[in-house]
């Protein structure tokens, strides 16, 4: 018999685990950030308030689009519902991260992480103020355009952690990173539920007939989105230090590749050590992202989970990832190394994908949930440290961006198959399809240890 989970979640003992688990968390973060070096706390910080801001609009984006758009809206003889509508206003934002990924990447190699991230930011704090005073679709489709053009800095910052530790360190500050903006995910959502609310208190100001206190109200989680950003370029500008020096990469006489030739590269010879990792990376981004789509729907049909009780499970989720980025990685890279670990991670990622589906009872739900955040917390880090170590530096930034292209283009098609799959093959469908294509990506794993020189010895 399958177990109500929603009626478990209800609970108050699951609610008391919950709440421990929450407070280990904070405590196990607040005792590691003695051990983080103080150049990557500063890098740290910057990523985590960019997501804050960035999940401050994410979760309302729904809402505006359909405040502005009513139904939808209709080109020709075809109508494009809200539903329609909200998926387009995401995929913008994908495609002008995926598309602008490797030039930022190339831009920072040329002139700096610096520049690269502060643009970048401010870019994102334009596309705030104009998703807050947004009224219409069109001006909606521009701030995500903006937006996403400024959030292709990913691979800029994954260069500036290669850039900052040596390379046998790279994974473990890579995981930090992570750790810290998942911990941005979990705060932006509640502070623009405060915005929110703030909002329509001022929007009331005057009885609520001003026009500019009910622009300002309505306009508030943009511009707190938009002034957080502010306050990360001037907490940027002032403690973050360049970490590539680019006055000795011109030096080099050879030309550094423009962002059409490393795409290139990467199709066309899959087989070097590079493109191996690139592919690795998009695949099982692709796969977890394309299960995650279709997650809610999974748990709401399988286990009446609801809206009130599916961010446990992203709770759950979210706790296991910071836990295994902060605790676990770093000594298991000194133990196994980068390439092992990294197709550990890739088989735990596959089981936990592929064992969902056959789960029937919350325990064992638990436990193939908990093999997902695991396997991401070991496969990312690993394949982006290793991408670090068989490129040229000079071209780092580059290869970073192009690898967040890719990963981008997985972002876009792995769902797009798992609702098609989940809706017309089967419930189970896009986990053990996942599951496979995931798995599959060990044969691009074989033999990177060749390519990981041990440190020299005195």
């Amino acid at each position: 018999m399958v177990l109500d989970i929603a009626t478990s979640l209800q609970s108050p003992v699951v609610r008391v685990a919950l709440g421990v688990l929450a407070a280990g968390l904070l405590y196990t973060l607040a005792r590691e950030l003695r051990k983080i070096p103080a150049k990557l706390m500063v890098l740290m910080a910057t990523a985590f308030l960019d997501m804050v801001g960035l999940l401050i609009v994410v979760p309302i984006l729904p809402f505006y689009a359909r405040r502005l758009g009513g139904e939808g809206f209709t080109v020709g003889a075809v109508h494009f519902g809200i539903g329609t509508v909200v998926a387009m206003l995401v995929s913008t934002f994908t495609v002008a991260q995926l598309v602008s990924a490797p030039v930022w990447g190339r831009f920072s190699d040329r002139f700096g992480r610096r520049p690269a991230l502060l643009v970048a930011l401010g870019a994102s704090a334009i596309a705030y103020v104009i998703f807050g005073f947004a009224n219409s679709l069109a001006m909606l489709f521009i701030s995500r355009l903006i937006q996403g053009a400024g959030g292709g800095t990913v691979g800029v910052i994954q260069a500036y952690v290669a850039d900052s530790v040596e390379p046998d360190q790279r994974a473990r500050g890579l995981g930090w990173l992570s750790a810290a903006t998942n911990l941005g995910v979990a705060l932006g959502p509640v502070l623009g539920s405060f915005s929110v609310t703030l909002g329509n208190k001022v929007c009331n100001l005057g009885g609520g007939d001003v026009a500019g206190l009910h622009a300002i109200g309505h306009g508030m989680p943009g511009l707190v989105a938009a002034v957080l950003c502010l306050v990360n370029m001037a907490f940027a500008w002032n403690y973050l230090r360049e970490s590539h020096h680019v006055t000795g990469e011109h030096q080099v006489p050879q030309k550094p590749r423009s962002s059409r030739e490393a795409v290139l590269r990467v199709l066309e010879h899959s087989g070097e050590p590079a493109s191996r990792l690139i592919w690795i990376y998009a695949i099982a981004m692709g796969a977890f992202q394309g299960v995650t789509a279709v997650l809610a729907l999974f748990l709401a049909d399988r286990f009446q989970v609801t809206e009130q009780t599916i961010g446990y499970f992203f709770m759950y989720i979210g706790s296991i990832s910071v836990f295994t980025r902060v605790l676990l990685l770093g000594k298991a890279v000194d133990r196994l190394g980068e390439p092992r670990l990294s197709r550990i991670g890739v088989t735990l990622l596959a089981v936990g994908l592929g064992g969902m589906p056959l789960a029937r009872s919350l325990p064992v739900l638990a436990l193939a949930v908990a093999f997902i955040p695991l396997g991401t917390a070991f496969t990312f880090p690993c394949v982006t440290a290793l991408l670090s170590r068989v490129i040229s530096p000079r071209e780092r930034g580059l290869y970073m961006g192009v690898q967040q292209t890719f990963g981008g283009v997985a972002r876009i098609i792995a769902p797009l198959w798992a609702g098609f799959a989940y809706d017309h093959l089967g419930t189970g469908v896009p986990f053990f399809t996942s599951a496979a294509v995931v798995l599959a990506t060990l044969l691009l794993g074989v033999g990177l240890e060749q390519f990981v020189r041990p440190p020299a010895t005195a």
